[in-house]
């Protein structure tokens, strides 16, 4: 699904919500269980549809067969799932609304009560007396649903339910979510953390799983990487919430994504339900953040949390008789750690604060350290959840580099620290994400951290090939810009030279010096960019003869001649498409003053002029596909060569050897030495050092962003003077009545 279509889904969702508050007795909590449940209808017949013909296929070969096994049984081993011809989303939608034998909340109810027949695993999960409350008032609200979703791609997959959930946290259950420190984890952070620890086979452990996203995309991870062999997932996954609503959603995602696992509803400080210590090879969440007041009862007798030390006040001061500890992240990173087994690894999502923590969180933190269990720091920037603003960091954990004794193993400590609040694309004014292709560079530090140079070899040679597919595109818009602002320009000139001014007129274009910039007017020469394209073409070519990413050291040095086309291409390209930028609006501005002050009412040659409006569209083109960043429209459409170009520099140009070194501002591999120096800090930040980078903004790109923002500025401050008129005239009111 598209950004496009995903944008439409949650235009849907609102619409849907709406009709929800008009129409039925729903509280505005409540509104997601049947709105998710008719959501779940449709992916999961999106999922047994893909699975169908194969179902049907060995259902008939082994129709003769005395042993012969139900269609059932095929469809669950085949695709995890059997949706009976009842539960189609085609036959429930298409259920006329009149229907008294059959209406369509008991059959949407009946499709959820088969579905969960046969697969075990959603036992009593599905909503189904949701719907009753929403036919109150008649079918015809069930009906419109119903429709409003049958327009979801059928090639949608992935964690859409958990997006969904997203949406409804955002929009009705923010300040619930807020106050207990629970936050979606957006999908590009995920995929990031699943990137770092890899997790492609055994048990997955996530004590705070939400609506499952940590196990979809690790399930996307081993697709993305073709690490599963044979129908059966490599992975089983196991999940712990204390929300009811938000296990069910689990359990629906991992159906409609073929997991195998189970997840359980229950408090992770106070129930060890899969007797997680030292037990699991992956563990992954993202747990509430600074959660107050845990009860210390509930905790100090639990290895989970006691192993590496317990937090606890600086006091010893009790609240109804009952010892708290004030703040929760601990907890949860000592139950990360303890979870793992002898070679598992771990990765959490927590709050900034964490990594500076003082008093016993200090001496919890330094244990880690000193045990050899952190293995990673990441800083994420600002505004990646969509929920809230708080800043986070990543923490990775792996078990296989534990030290026995700190003093004979210390030399064996590496802490790989990442400050990546630099890399981001703004989706919009608020909100963040990595794109695919940052998310995977910032993965090559890690793979390069631990010697796995062919992962950075391939990487950049992906980004070169998006690049140089789609460089003959933009060589051929820069020609034909340049082209039509040539051909406009003397076919313009032509028309001004026989077009006798009057005196009024003459005296008017002089004063702005028109026919002295007509005369001078020039279009940019873009014979070097187009040669530098050309060369870059040719250079890929013969690049790609030899490529073998299993020879690194040959293979860099072939991508850095590549580079050096890139540098020179783009430096050339944006003085360029610069300048032709300059040339159109000057041709504009005098096309302008011709029609206000030289073409007479009925000069049927001045009709016959094309306009620069033709031009504008061109060059919007060519902008599109010479973003530096990823276009903000949508996730799959198309993004420009010089974005991809960009993205291979930035790799490049860090890491010129295709090994890992220090970079400043962005990564340190740091030792203990480094580690005491700076007093058992985590804070990535205070490793890495600073840069200052270019924002890599043309003058046009700054100008165009400093008026948006303006623009936004304007509206603002419009709105404030509207407010403070409504307050003052509020009060006036207010005392005019006493």
């Amino acid at each position: 699904m598209t950004n496009k279509e995903f944008k439409k889904l949650k235009d849907d969702l609102w619409l849907a919500a709406n009709k929800l508050r008009a129409d039925s007795d729903l509280k505005s909590n409540d509104y997601s269980p049947p709105v998710l449940g008719i959501i779940f209808l449709k992916f999961a017949d999106i999922k047994y549809s893909q699975y169908e013909k194969e179902i049907k296929a060995e259902f008939e070969k082994n129709k003769g067969n005395r042993l012969k096994a139900p269609i059932e049984k095929i469809a669950i081993e085949k695709c995890g799932l059997y949706i009976p011809d009842t539960a189609r989303y085609h036959y429930l939608k298409d259920l006329p609304e009149g229907d008294q034998d059959n209406p369509i909340d008991k059959a949407v109810i009946q499709a959820m009560k088969d579905i969960e027949k046969h697969v075990v695993s959603l036992k009593d999960t599905l909503p189904k007396d949701e719907y009753y409350e929403i036919t109150r008032k008649g079918q015809s609200l069930l009906k419109q649903l119903l429709k409003l979703f049958s327009t979801i791609p059928d090639d949608s997959n992935g964690d859409l339910l958990g997006k969904i959930y997203e949406f409804f946290l955002g929009k009705f259950g923010l300040d619930e979510a807020q106050k207990g420190g629970e936050f979606f984890t957006p999908t590009s952070v995920v995929n990031l953390m699943v990137e770092y620890i890899e997790p492609y086979h055994g048990k997955i452990f996530d004590p705070a799983c939400g609506s499952g996203g940590m196990f979809v995309q690790s399930a996307n991870f081993i697709r993305r990487h073709h690490l599963q062999k044979g129908a059966v997932s490599p992975i089983y996954v196991y999940g712990q919430e204390k929300t009811l609503q938000t296990v069910n959603l689990g359990k629906m995602n991992l159906a409609i994504n073929g997991l195998r696992g189970e997840i359980k509803q229950g408090d992770s400080y106070a129930e060890d339900l899969y007797d997680s210590f030292g037990k699991f090879d992956f563990v992954m969440a993202n747990p509430p953040f600074n959660v107050k007041e845990v009860n210390e009862d509930t905790v100090k007798k639990d290895k989970r949390f006691t192993e590496y030390g317990l937090p606890k006040s600086k006091s010893k001061k009790k609240s109804a008789g009952v010892v708290n500890i004030p703040n929760g992240n601990y907890l949860w990173i000592s139950l990360f750690a303890t979870s793992l087994n002898e070679t598992g690894k771990a990765a959490l999502v927590m709050s900034n604060s964490a990594s500076d923590a003082g008093h016993s969180e200090y001496d919890i933190r330094q244990t880690l350290v000193r045990k050899g269990l952190i293995s990673g720091m990441l800083t994420l920037p600002s505004n990646m959840f969509s929920t809230v603003t708080l800043p986070a960091t990543l923490w990775f954990f792996d078990k296989s580099n534990e030290i026995a004794d700190f003093e004979t193993g210390k030399d064996k400590i590496q802490i790989l620290f990442v400050y990546s609040r630099n890399v981001f694309h703004q989706v919009d004014r608020a909100h963040r994400e990595f794109t695919d292709e940052q998310l995977q560079n910032l993965a090559a530090i890690n793979y390069l951290r631990k010697g796995n140079r062919k992962f950075f070899i391939e990487l950049v040679h992906s980004h070169y090939e998006n690049a140089f597919v789609r460089l003959p595109i933009l060589k051929e818009l820069l020609q034909e810009s340049t082209k039509s602002i040539q051909e406009q320009y003397e076919a313009f000139s032509k028309w001004a030279a026989t077009t006798k001014p009057n005196k009024e007129q003459k005296e008017l274009l002089d004063k702005e010096q028109f026919f002295e910039k007509l005369k001078t007017f020039t279009v940019s020469d873009t014979k070097k960019v187009i040669e530098d394209i050309d060369k870059a073409l040719a250079d890929f070519e013969k690049y790609t003869k030899n490529y073998d990413a299993e020879k690194p050291k040959e293979i860099n040095s072939a991508q850095h001649i590549l580079l050096q086309d890139n540098e020179t291409l783009l430096q050339d390209y944006l003085v360029v498409k610069k300048a032709l930028e300059k040339s159109f609006r000057k041709y504009e501005n005098l096309f302008k003053l011709a029609e206000s002050k030289l073409k007479s009412k009925d000069d049927k040659k001045w009709k016959a002029l094309a306009k620069p409006k033709e031009i504008r569209l061109l060059l919007d083109k060519l902008n599109e596909y010479s973003n530096l960043t990823k276009s903000n429209n949508y996730e799959y459409e198309e993004k420009s060569p010089v974005y991809f170009l960009k993205m291979a520099e930035w790799l490049q140009q860090r890491f010129p050897l295709a090994k890992y070194e220090d970079v400043t501002g962005l990564c340190k591999l740091a030792n203990i030495a480094d580690i005491e120096e700076q007093d058992y800090s985590l804070n990535p930040g205070r490793y890495v050092g600073v840069v200052i980078e270019e924002d890599g903004m043309t003058e046009e790109e700054f100008e165009t962003e400093i008026k948006s923002l303006n623009t936004e500025l304007t509206s603002l401050n419009g709105k404030a003077s509207e407010l403070e008129r409504t307050i003052n005239q509020n009060l006036l009111n207010l005392f005019e009545n006493e």
